[in-house]
């Protein structure tokens, strides 16, 4: 059994400007590069808190809130929020400033939640460390967790027995 870890071990911000060719056809940062950056740092965090490497196994939710400017400089922060035997749910905050005002405070422009497996040189699941959450807000997050992955287990069975059951 490997040692839990606090949840305060694995956190990690990433910073980036955005540029114009990162654009959509609206003129604003393509939602693609946000989700990619957020998975970035996602994978971080997750490489943090197994102790190696781990992969994307589910975008469980990405809620876009505003949109993201050319030339804003976007910050993801990201933070394990629950722990099984090979999987992490990981929590991505993203938010932005304008690069040219410094006295515009950070806006928050999108959430999203990543499941990430450990997995061992041969691409197999292999186990990760417990979390242990620190304070009131690590305790919500848990909670919170674990209610999306019953429903996407449930959501799993339920499109598997309609499959069972549907004429081929």
């Amino acid at each position: 059994m490997t040692p839990s870890r606090p949840s305060s071990f694995a956190r990690v911000s990433l910073s980036v400007m955005t540029s114009s060719s990162q654009a959509n056809l609206l003129g604003n940062i393509h939602g693609g590069e946000v989700v990619k950056l957020a998975d970035s740092t996602a994978g971080a965090v997750a490489q943090r808190h197994s102790g190696g490497p781990a992969v994307t196994a589910a975008l469980d939710e990405m809620v876009f809130l505003r949109p993201v400017h050319v030339g804003d400089i976007v910050r993801t922060l990201a933070q394990v929020n629950w722990a099984g035997r090979s999987s992490m749910e990981i929590g991505v905050r993203v938010e932005t400033q304008p690069w040219n005002d410094p006295s515009v405070g950070s806006l928050h422009v999108a959430s999203a939640y990543f499941v990430f497996v450990a997995v061992d040189a041969e691409g197999h699941a292999r186990e990760v460390p417990g979390l242990l959450p620190e304070d009131a807000d690590d305790e919500r997050r848990w909670r919170e967790a674990e209610i999306r992955r019953a429903h996407r287990l449930a959501r799993k069975s339920e499109i598997e027995e309609g499959r069972r059951g549907a004429p081929s």
